[in-house]
């Protein structure tokens, strides 16, 4: 079997991951990510016990219990360059031996769940309330890296969206992932469902406007209109279509749940985001733990 080379696979000197500074034993199979490093503490404080914490630079991670469900929480900083990381990251903690540095016979599925922050597309999903995205549709161009293809529902919704927005040269070519149907069905109840758009950025990329001009000063209000069969495009943010992509190709099931600060539709911020960002955290740790 193929051994993974030292530069490929960089483990340091007490035997973890370089960026995250995990070793096997101290990641669980069900990993929450956050982007905020101080939203670590907000999602541990719920555990019942807490067995491991490390911290290297924006990675923080706490592993420990709620009752029986073991769960890492862990930070990855903004945006999919940083998601690149870390799904890679937790990937070959899962599945690398790093003693021998090949891939393991056998397979570890990781239940991946993304607690974050977002803007609505929408006039109807306000601020404060919750999103669990059915798709990542991406406008960075990460997963172009890697071998991916997608099944025939994500081809026509990608075709209809591309169509719709002319997103080509010079952006990146969209791509889109889908999230586990299989996690999705736990989040039905006080959550909206819809696609989830991933910018590459948080000013231009998402169509705000400081001191410099945008090239596509319509992209909000086509992303708002696009519309293909039941989907339409909820929310948008800087991670999930990054987590959603690898996740299909690493064999991991993968949710992204966004509590709505912004809603761009109606120029509106949450009066009091930190309350919403736990209100989040509660319910979703709540159903979480009992899957």
């Amino acid at each position: 079997m193929h051994r993974i080379q030292e530069s490929e696979l960089i483990i340091n000197n007490r035997g973890a991951i370089y960026h995250l500074d995990l070793r096997p034993e101290e990641m669980a199979n069900t990993v929450i990510t956050v982007g905020d490093p101080g939203r670590v503490q907000e999602v541990s404080r719920h555990f019942d016990s807490i067995e491991h914490r490390s911290h290297h630079r924006e990675f923080i991670t706490h592993t420990g219990f709620i009752g029986k469900k073991r769960i890492s929480v862990i930070s990855t900083g903004i945006g999919p360059d940083n998601i690149d990381i870390v799904m890679n990251e937790m990937d070959a903690v899962a599945n690398i031996d790093f003693d021998t540095r090949q891939v393991r016979h056998e397979h570890t599925a990781l239940q991946i769940f993304r607690l974050g922050t977002s803007g609505s597309l929408q006039e109807d999903i306000d601020v404060d309330s919750m999103v669990a995205g059915t798709h990542g549709l991406g406008l960075d161009n990460l997963l172009h890296f890697y071998r991916a293809d997608n099944h025939e529902e994500e081809r026509h919704i990608l075709q209809a969206f591309i169509t719709h927005t002319q997103l080509a040269q010079p952006f990146s070519i969209p791509y889109i992932a889908s999230a586990s149907a299989t996690l999705l069905r736990h989040f039905a109840t006080d959550y909206h469902h819809g696609i989830t758009v991933t910018c590459p950025g948080f000013y231009g990329p998402q169509g705000r406007v400081l001191r410099l001009g945008l090239a596509r000063p319509d992209l909000v209000n086509l992303l708002q209109d696009f519309r293909f069969g039941p989907h339409r495009i909820s929310n948008f943010e800087m991670e999930t279509s990054a987590i959603y992509g690898m996740g299909k190709l690493l064999g991991h099931q993968c949710l992204s749940l966004n509590v709505i600060v912004a809603n761009r539709i109606k120029k509106a911020f949450s009066k009091d985001s930190k309350a919403a960002v736990l209100r989040l955290i509660e319910k979703s740790l709540d159903i979480i733990q009992g899957i």
